[in-house]
């Protein structure tokens, strides 16, 4: 859904491209949200800073529908249609402070347009989208094996790109897609996370996508030693290294806490499944022997809805996830347990957590049990498995 502050971009770098070709100075673009706004003035949290953009009876003012978010389809506007929290884009120019400018033109989208096309492309992804791990590429048949899990188990798909598929790449460090890059299937390697877009078989064996975002992921658990709220930093004791990691948390970090009940539940499914298999749902692979847990190299996290099966993968780890009581920072404490997920940045120290997940106690000791570290030991070198922790977030 960051796309649309993208093609917004362009939209408005367009409208600038017409403006310099008819002046001698180059304008300006200042975009961001809006912070405050009164007749005179309009205040732009931008990248460097906020910014006042001076109003006069010369701004133009447009108004663009995030379902359509393109010049052609723009409705004339006025200051009474802009509200704290919109998006906006400005031309003018900047004084050499940088901190304000004569506001030419003004296109906005409103906070309460995007929401609710956030909630409708989210759904589309939730409902014509599958998402997993890969298992396999085959470069030659321009082929991706993925395994999608779900809250009834896992299956295996093979996921098709269409010809004129886009393929997208998350960024090393980073959770945004609008930040993602542009890829191909030479990109996607074994062990990524993917969530594709498109169209599936009846019997769910195979995918024709639309559009591939991949990634590549990893989980980590540990025991919190502090606690930043004012930078939103928490830093772990990582149970597998035992080396202190920082987690950086951000506005699209998912951050959640799970019923105790249903992570007693869960775990105990995990270490006593019925003749040493997994029972479906568990977050593991069916068919793996008991004892042998999955590891956690490449596993993804989400900042928004994980990247489960969710109701276009045949399951509703999404679902579940959506239901958690939502936390912050301030509702943890030192020697609380978390697992979170993110991206690989090749940093073992500082990391951006996409997904954080509370009260994960009952799933490490059951990580513990399995890979013989349950007797007072805090071992999890086998790996966990965390229903709805690997997964990237929704685009």
């Amino acid at each position: 859904m960051k796309k649309l502050f993208i093609i917004f971009t362009l939209i408005f770098s367009s409208a600038s491209a017409i403006w310099a070709q008819s002046t001698s100075i180059k304008p300006s673009v200042i975009s961001g949200d809006v912070v405050a706004i009164t007749a005179e003035k309009i205040t732009i949290s931008s990248k460097t800073g906020n910014v006042d953009g001076i109003l006069t009876a010369k701004t133009e003012y447009k108004k663009v529908d995030p379902a359509k978010p393109d010049l052609a389809s723009a409705l004339p506007a006025s200051t009474a249609d802009i509200a704290v929290g919109d998006r906006v884009m400005a031309t003018g120019v900047l004084a050499a402070d940088g901190k304000s400018f004569p506001a030419r033109s003004v296109y906005l989208m409103s906070k309460s347009a995007i929401a609710q096309q956030h909630a409708l492309e989210a759904d589309l992804w939730r409902t014509r989208g599958i998402a997993g791990k890969v298992t396999s590429v085959n470069n030659q048949t321009n082929q991706i094996t993925v395994e999608v899990r779900g809250l009834m188990g896992s299956t295996s798909t093979v996921v098709t790109p269409k010809g004129d598929a886009k393929f997208k790449r998350y960024a090393p460090n980073s959770i945004r897609f609008d930040e993602a890059v542009d890829g191909s299937i030479g990109d996607v390697k074994q062990g990524d996370m993917i969530r594709a877009l498109g169209d599936k078989s009846s019997d769910g064996s195979s995918f024709s996508a639309e559009q591939i975002v991949t990634g590549a992921f990893q989980t980590i658990a540990g025991t919190i030693k502090s606690i930043d709220t004012d930078k939103n930093e928490i830093v772990i004791t990582n149970l597998q290294t035992k080396k202190d990691v920082t987690i950086a948390l951000g506005s699209t970090s998912l951050m959640k806490k799970f019923p105790a009940e249903m992570a007693e539940r869960l775990a105990g499914g995990q270490t006593n499944g019925a003749g040493g298999i997994r029972p479906p749902g568990q977050g593991g692979v069916q068919g793996r022997p008991e004892g042998k847990p999955q590891a956690n190299d490449g596993v993804a996290g989400q900042a928004r809805p994980g990247m489960g099966g969710g109701r276009g993968g045949g399951g509703g780890i999404d679902d579940m996830l959506d239901r958690f009581p939502n936390i912050t920072a301030a509702d943890l404490k030192a020697g609380d347990m978390i697992a979170i997920s993110s991206t690989k940045n090749g940093d073992s120290t500082r990391v951006s957590a996409i997904k954080l997940l509370a009260g994960v106690e009952p799933f490490i000791r059951s990580a513990q049990a399995q890979s013989g570290g349950g007797r007072g030991g805090r071992s999890v070198d086998g790996g966990f498995s965390i229903p709805g922790l690997d997964g990237i977030g929704l685009p």
